[in-house]
């Protein structure tokens, strides 16, 4: 009989988890487990490890020691506690959160030889594989073979069929996917990693040092820590629409499991997960209507939202530009959104107008933590917040909501909190919408050039310049480059393009080296691609290129 004093138990509902699991380990007979004393008495046919058991209790957030062991305090996992001959106690880090900027902390930090705490509260490997980048791109991507099935440039050498849309097993392929990857690239790597010990539940700030975390059956226990990363990431912003709440409208998340693909589908915002989405939904079988406060993509070059905007309404996608809605009802299975251009009438309700920073229940006043009005943690370039030994990184910070910043940041932040010194400069960030054509960004724009003092001269080429378009029958949207005047250099690039994704970090690169236009323009770039655009438009500063033969260096 094995008897363990476990630590943490709140209520007796975690001595019953507690026991439950324990009964499942191979070789465990029974088990009997006492609340009130904290005593777990184990019968076993006699091959059972203790480092097994102590580290079942461990996984599910308590602490475990043999009764009558006199070896000294309790322990997790007692491989993770033990020091290395000759060298100090590891440094213990807690990372909030299981998505790309935690993941990456917790590897690098258990690299550079760190304990790692992990604590999540819901679904291992936040919204990129679970509910945002992969299944979005699977579904962005039949939607586009959908569209090429039934309509292409070649359509009168090659015979154009529209698809039947099995939706179910369209969602099957894209979840069998997520869920593929999510174990290799999340689950997986948790399990084998012995610095890395993940805890389900909720976290919060009990001070500066320490984390108070709940289950989901109710109990607590704490986690002290010398650095904690916080990387919560964000969640889908709802207007306060009157009307609204109760109804059964989707966010992106419903949205990529719906089940069916609706004959009416209303959408409310006009960025990134908005439009991408609203095309996708479009090209398998919906009737989209998008309604945008202001314009298309409001935020970026007016160019970019007006090349979007055509190509949408080119396919059959209403926009409905300068348009709120004012109030939504939802009766029968039929929304109605009131709007000053009239009424529209919709099966389902898709509502995208943004994030928000996952930071409300953190505690985070507690610590020390600072944050903007939007919720956003506030960091430096070495993620640092305004309290010392937390850091954060990703979506729940003041950063750019892209998955590799997150991912990226994380990285440093682990740096810094094992001693090191790394700084993440984003004045190249890339940026790409995957709509088609695509929108792809790096720098700045004309307008935030000259916002930030610098007089500029810009150029912009259409893609009926551009062989490959040409030789695709698609010449849809422009590539603009904006470079400082009287030097030359390079300071934005923004492309709207069938595969401007592709083409923007050769953009990135050119920024990083601080290159000219020039410098640019005299590179060799293969024929035909779509990324000779960019040579074309640097060409254009210092030559007419349509006095140029179509491959001309």
């Amino acid at each position: 009989m094995i008897q363990l004093n476990v630590e943490y138990m709140t209520r007796g509902s975690c001595a019953e988890h507690i026991k439950q699991a324990l009964q499942k380990v191979a070789g465990v007979r029974s088990v009997s487990l006492s609340y009130p004393q904290g005593v777990a008495a184990i019968a076993t046919n006699g091959h059972v490890g203790l480092e097994l058991l102590i580290a079942v209790v461990a996984a599910l957030g308590y602490r475990a020691q043999v009764v009558g062991n006199s070896a000294g305090p309790f322990v997790q996992a007692p491989s993770r506690q033990t020091m290395r001959a000759g060298r100090a106690q590891p440094v213990h880090v807690a990372v909030i959160g299981s998505g790309g900027a935690a993941m990456a902390a917790a590897l690098k930090a258990a690299e550079n030889g760190a304990n790692v705490t992990l604590i999540e509260r819901g679904t291992i490997g936040g919204t990129c594989v679970n509910t945002g980048c992969i299944p979005s791109k699977i579904m962005i991507r039949a939607a586009h073979i959908a569209h090429l099935r039934a309509e292409s440039p070649f359509d009168e050498g090659l015979s154009a069929a529209a698809p039947t849309v099995l939706r179910d097993r369209l969602l099957k392929q894209q979840q069998d996917r997520v869920e593929e990857l999510r174990h290799a690239k999340y689950e997986g790597i948790l399990d084998s990693s012995d610095a890395v010990t993940v805890i389900r539940g909720t976290a919060r700030f009990k001070d500066g040092h320490t984390l108070t975390v709940t289950s989901a059956e109710g109990c607590e226990r704490e986690v002290t820590f010398d650095r904690c990363l916080v990387a919560t990431g964000a969640s889908a912003t709802i207007p306060p629409i009157p009307g609204l709440d109760g109804t059964p409208y989707w966010t992106s998340t419903e949205a990529l499991i719906s089940k069916t693909i609706p004959q009416r589908l209303a959408v409310i915002g006009s960025s990134v997960v908005a439009l991408e989405l609203a095309q996708a939904f479009a090209r398998l079988g919906s009737q989209v209507t998008v309604l945008a406060r202001r314009t298309l993509f409001s935020c970026e070059d007016p160019a970019i939202g007006e090349a979007v905007t055509a190509a949408f309404r080119a396919e059959g996608i209403e926009v409905w530009t300068h348009t709120q809605a004012s109030a939504v009802s939802y009766t029968r299975g039929e929304f109605v959104l009131s709007t000053e251009k009239g009424d529209l009438l919709a099966d389902n309700l898709f509502i995208a107008t943004g994030r928000s920073p996952n930071t409300e229940d953190l505690h985070l006043e507690g610590a020390g933590v600072e944050r903007d009005q939007r919720g956003g943690i506030l960091v430096d370039q070495g993620m640092r917040t305004s309290a010392a030994h937390i850091y954060a990184a990703g979506d729940c910070t003041d950063q750019p909501q892209f998955v590799y910043v997150a991912a990226a940041a994380g990285t440093r932040a682990a740096i810094n909190m094992t001693g090191g010194d790394a700084e993440l400069d984003l004045n190249a960030m890339p940026a790409v919408v995957f709509t088609d054509p695509q929108v792809a960004t790096v720098g700045y724009s004309e307008a935030e050039a000259e916002r930030a003092g610098f007089a500029t001269d810009s150029r912009t080429l259409s893609l009926d310049n551009v062989p490959r378009a040409l030789a695709n029958f698609d010449t849809r949207g422009f590539i603009k480059l904006v470079a400082e005047a009287g030097s030359g250099r390079l300071l934005g690039v923004q492309a709207v393009a069938p595969e401007a994704g592709e083409i923007i970090q050769t953009a990135v690169i050119a920024i990083r080296a601080r290159m000219t236009v020039q410098d640019l323009a005299d590179q060799l770039f293969p024929y035909l691609t779509m990324v000779e655009g960019l040579k074309l438009a640097a060409q254009t500063f210092s030559t007419d290129i349509n006095q140029l033969s179509c491959c001309a260096g």
